[in-house]
């Protein structure tokens, strides 16, 4: 994605964050909000043009794990604190990215059946639901919108996969998990 794609956040030297679109100064939970609402921002050092996205991400995660809002299983931040010092840091990024995709394709999936087989479907309200849990999941995935490739692009639809794919899905995800924890 190009950077003229990304809400520019700047970081004076005073660590307060200024919002270049806006031209005003923004919080931490404004920016999460801005990546709620489906923005990429790109956040950097005024002085230095250092990127510090991944810095005011990991600590928009810690305090809302902090606040109770925990969606990362211990075992999960054990298994990452972990893999900073093997060798699984290198496989560990592409396993996150592909459970993520996993868990957006079968919600997508999942939300997809519901609107065919439930009848709340056509009340009204139920597409924002849909729009709100997709942008939801972009979030939680770095953009990567469901049903898209690894490389941004749509995905060719996938026929309806039976039950036991799902099973065999599952049963390598947990094998995957296993062999990444023996690491």
């Amino acid at each position: 994605m190009a950077d003229t794609e990304h809400l520019l956040i700047k970081r004076y030297a005073s660590r307060r964050l200024y919002n270049t679109e806006t031209s005003d100064y923004v919080t931490l939970e404004d920016i999460a909000g801005f990546i709620r609402a489906g923005r990429e921002v790109k956040i950097v050092d005024l002085k230095s043009g250092d990127d510090l996205t991944r810095q005011y991400l990991l600590q928009i995660i810690a305090e809302h794990e902090s606040r109770g809002e925990s969606v990362l299983p211990i075992g999960v931040l054990t298994d990452l604190v972990r893999s900073y010092t093997s060798q699984a840091q290198s496989v560990v990024p592409d396993f996150l990215a592909a459970s993520f995709e996993m868990l957006q394709q079968g919600q997508s999936k999942m939300m997809d059946n519901m609107a065919a087989i439930n009848p709340m479907a056509s009340m009204p309200g139920f597409e924002a639901m849909r729009v709100q849990q997709e942008a939801f999941f972009k979030a939680m995935t770095g953009g990567i919108a469901p049903g898209a490739g690894g490389d941004g692009a749509p995905a060719a639809p996938a026929e309806a996969a039976p039950a036991e794919d799902l099973d065999d899905i599952k049963r390598q995800l947990a094998d995957l998990q296993s062999k990444l924890s023996k690491m």
